[in-house]
C-alpha cells in the first residue's frame, strides 16, 4: 500500500546553504507526526516543499499516492494538502467568520448552506464562535492561532500541517490548544506538526522526527528520540558523553 504522504530524496539549496539534503520519509493516513530540529534547520522549508510554494531541486513528493511535485499550491490545498503558518496572515479588516468562509468557498469549493455549515462547525471547534463577528485584526494571539487554525480547517484538509502554533502561548493557552489538536486528529485529519514547545508536541504525535541541516538525523517513538545523546545534543544544546 503506497504512504499517504511520501517524500523522497528531496533536495533544495539556496546558493551554498542546503535548506533539503536527501529529505525521505512516509507517512500514514491516520498519524500524527512530529517534527523537531533547532533554528534554520530547514523544516519551514521542507512544509514549503511539501505544500508547492518552493519546488525541490531534485526529488519527489507523493501525496495519496500520486506525484504532486509539479503540481501548484492550490492544486495542493484543494486536493487536502493544507498548512499553516508560524505567524498567523488573517485578512485582518475582515471579521472570523469572514475569514473562514474565504477558506471554505476558494478552497473547499463550497457555496451557500454547506459553506455556512462548515464555518460555523468549525469556529466551535476552535473556539472561536463567540469572536464570528469580531475583525480578525483585534484578535490577541491564541485568538489569531486559533483562527489559523480555523481556516485550514475550512479547507476541509486531508493532511493539516502546522507550524509553531503553540510559540508564545501561555502554558494554559497552550493546553487548550493542545485539546483542540488532539480532537482534530482524533476526527480522522493526518498531522505533521513543527514545534518548539516540545511537551505539547509529544501530547499529540504518534512519531518523531529530528531535522538539522536539511538533514532528517532521528525518527521513531518520540519519548525514545528524546532520550537519545545525539538528538538532546543537536536539539537541546546539552553536550552528552558518549
Amino acid at each position: 500500500m503506497s504512504a499517504f504522504l511520501r517524500l523522497e530524496n528531496v533536495c533544495k539549496s539556496f546558493g551554498a546553504v542546503t535548506v533539503a539534503d536527501d529529505l525521505s520519509y512516509d507517512l500514514a493516513e491516520g498519524e500524527a507526526l512530529g517534527i523537531i530540529g533547532p533554528n534554520g534547520a530547514g523544516k519551514t522549508t521542507m512544509f514549503n516543499l511539501i505544500t508547492g510554494t518552493l519546488r525541490p531541486d531534485s526529488g519527489q513528493v507523493y501525496f495519496q499516492g500520486k506525484n504532486v511535485t509539479g503540481l501548484s499550491a492550490a492544486r495542493r490545498c484543494r486536493s487536502g494538502l493544507v498548512r499553516s503558518f508560524q505567524v498567523p496572515q488573517p485578512f485582518s479588516g475582515m471579521t472570523v467568520y469572514e475569514n473562514a468562509m474565504i477558506a471554505a468557498t476558494q478552497a473547499a469549493g463550497l457555496t451557500g448552506k454547506p459553506a455556512e455549515r462548515l464555518c460555523l462547525q468549525v469556529l466551535d471547534q476552535t473556539g472561536l464562535l463567540d469572536k464570528a463577528n469580531t475583525l480578525a485584526g483585534s484578535l490577541p494571539l491564541l485568538g489569531r492561532k486559533r483562527l489559523e487554525l480555523t481556516r485550514a480547517l475550512c479547507t476541509q484538509p486531508r493532511l493539516l500541517m502546522l507550524d509553531e502554533i503553540a510559540g508564545g502561548l501561555t502554558e494554559a493557552e497552550c493546553t487548550a490548544l493542545v485539546q483542540t489538536i488532539r480532537d482534530i486528529h482524533a476526527s480522522g485529519v493526518t498531522i505533521i506538526w513543527i514545534e518548539h514547545v516540545v511537551h505539547a508536541l509529544l501530547a499529540v504525535v504518534d512519531r518523531l522526527i529530528v531535522i538539522d541541516f536539511g538533514r532528517k538525523i532521528a525518527e521513531g517513538e518520540p519519548q525514545a528520540i528524546m532520550q537519545s545523546p545525539e538528538v538532546q545534543e543537536i536539539y537541546l544544546g546539552i553536550e552528552v558523553d558518549a
